[in-house]
């Protein structure tokens, strides 16, 4: 076979080779998009950064949040640093710009949220900033679209009906000793990082109890442990009686006389469902037609709510709502304290802890809680 020679060449290729900054450059800018691309679509990895959700989670705990559960949403604000949030790495310099928002979707997901799901959701009142870029919070949903939530001496009803515990979950317990602790060896040795001692400055919290001893928040089944050392003459739950009203409880309006162990009943807002501006719905749901719903030109008053100037009698919910509670039910900021999650506001569901590093260990080898780790999250 006889080939053309003209279309043979003698001489090497002279395809230039990469530099190796060039080369460098390439491999991190793959690594940027993959990592930006996963984060997006399928999971993402969060800290535990206080005890609000202790002693389900605790603080320390890395976990992934699965973005496919409840689908991925569709990014609202396109003009941000990748692999950031609010601010750059290390540095209080904004990450992002607002100066384009874009329409959010929900891609479809193979779950919808159910009651008793850890859920990861973007902070609903953080109003200066976009919703996908406020701050994440991490608790457990109570209540779902159109439900009944009340909270009757600390147990959680949802339309009537008790609704399950965690597990884990924490109160706060008054515990009376005979003498001082050697605190580290007694609480933190039975998984309990957040107490103090009983001081005349919780006399609001025990009226009239003079005694020796510690408030601790922890579950039931260690103060059961705590029990057998000897110096410990008894432990009392904390709780609020039904005729005290706590401030700073979502709504906040005198018309509701609630403590965070005896609230409600609030009724979750669900897509489609028509409520009557009553005065008692203008203070629960004004925050809601006002913030969450797309709405413009609103004006919430005491008693009635104006859309373009007028006033409205009734209004049709645009989208479905969720009342969260922190596992910690004595030391958590939740929709008791600040009211509904929207769904837009939805991140993910918390799936597993793949790392946990204890911030007060007792010994340097006891720094890594080695028992956490790969821990489903139920």
């Amino acid at each position: 076979m006889a080939f053309d020679k003209s279309t043979i060449s003698d001489t090497p290729s002279t395809s230039k080779k990469k530099s190796a900054i060039r080369e460098w450059f390439d491999s991190i800018l793959f690594a940027v998009v993959a990592a930006t691309l996963i984060r997006w679509l399928f999971f993402e990895a969060f800290t535990i950064p206080t005890p609000s959700m202790e002693n389900s989670l605790l603080v320390g705990d890395f976990l992934f949040v699965s973005k496919l559960h409840y689908g991925t949403r569709t990014p609202k604000t396109p003009l941000q640093v990748p692999l950031t949030h609010q601010t750059i790495w290390g540095t209080n310099i904004p990450s992002y710009t607002d100066a384009v928002q874009l329409p959010q979707f929900r891609l479809p997901g193979f779950s919808e949220v159910h009651r008793g799901d850890v859920v990861v959701f973007n902070y609903p009142p953080e109003l200066q900033h976009p919703v996908d870029l406020k701050t994440n919070y991490i608790k457990r949903c109570m209540g779902l679209p159109g439900d009944k939530i009340e909270v009757r001496d600390l147990q959680v009803f949802a339309n009537g009906v008790a609704v399950p515990n965690p597990p884990r979950m924490e109160d706060e317990y008054f515990v009376a000793t005979t003498t001082s602790v050697n605190e580290d060896k007694i609480f933190l040795n039975n998984d309990i990082s957040d107490y103090s001692a009983y001081t005349e400055t919780f006399n609001d919290t025990i009226p009239g109890n003079d005694q020796q001893g510690y408030l601790v928040k922890t579950t039931a089944d260690i103060t059961k442990k705590l029990k057998e050392y000897d110096f410990i003459k008894s432990i009392t739950l904390v709780k609020a009686s039904k005729d005290i009203s706590e401030p700073g409880l979502f709504p906040k309006s005198d018309l509701f006389k609630w403590n965070r162990d005896n609230y409600g009943p609030v009724t979750v807002p669900k897509k489609g469902v028509t409520v009557n501006l009553t005065p008692e719905n203008v203070a629960m749901y004004g925050a809601v037609i006002h913030d969450y719903e797309g709405n413009e030109d609103v004006v919430v008053e005491e008693t009635a709510i104006k859309i373009a100037g007028k006033a409205i009698t009734s209004y049709t919910f645009k989208q479905d709502y969720y009342f969260m509670m922190g596992d910690n039910r004595h030391n958590s900021a939740d929709s008791r304290y600040w009211g509904f999650v929207p769904m837009d506001h939805i991140v993910g569901k918390a799936v597993f802890v793949w790392m946990s590093i204890d911030p007060n260990p007792t010994s340097f080898f006891g720094k890594i809680r080695w028992s956490r780790l790969f821990r489903v999250i139920d």
